[in-house]
């Protein structure tokens, strides 16, 4: 199953609009779930895109980071780094940020086996692992590729391979998504 990872400044950066790459997805039929990232822009620009977002895109909509547009979106998506803002502890981050978004999806970002193990006493309902392969929109990240294959194994949640995934990437299970992020659509 493919999660698409819709990231503003890439489309920003390549001069494509949102509506235009939002028409692009739905070329692909087996997309359920698109994750919305824009690391710079207003509350408004983020409200304004997850409302464009929601005309042209009928599946899941997850927000990257942005709590307060929760209401705009089916579920949250937050980096170790952000959760932490709400506690030092991992749990009680975790049970305040679901405490504000309910019943809806919530998904942590992972990077290794350990980081796996703590999100298995989370209550959330995914994870995103990564990165595979090094990418432009995250030069910082480590690159983990067959070992975050053997690392996911020991998710109790669904996981997302996050970070350089290819169209024609396949996983076997447990890895159930792969996140195909904005940066490699030609246009």
């Amino acid at each position: 199953m493919i999660y698409a990872l819709v990231d503003k400044e890439t489309l920003n950066s390549k001069d494509v609009s949102l509506a235009r790459f939002l028409q692009h997805i739905n070329n692909f039929k087996n997309i359920p779930i698109l994750q919305y990232r824009n690391k710079s822009g207003s509350l408004k620009e983020k409200k304004t895109d997850l409302l464009t977002i929601c005309e042209y895109y009928k599946g899941i909509v997850i927000i990257n980071d942005s709590i307060e547009l929760i209401e705009y979106a089916d579920g949250l998506h937050i980096g170790q780094e952000d959760i932490r803002q709400y506690s030092k502890n991992l749990k009680e981050a975790v049970s305040l940020v679901r405490q504000k978004i309910g019943k809806k999806l919530l998904g942590l970002s992972t990077h290794d086996q350990k980081e796996i193990l703590e999100a298995n006493e989370l209550n959330i309902d995914y994870i995103g692992l990564g990165a595979f392969r090094s990418t432009s929109t995250k030069s910082e990240a480590n690159v983990g590729g067959e070992a975050l294959l053997k690392a996911a194994r020991h998710s109790k949640h669904p996981v997302g391979i996050i970070g350089g995934v290819k169209v024609n990437d396949t996983f076997e299970k447990p890895i159930i998504y792969k996140v195909i992020g904005s940066g490699l659509y030609n246009f």
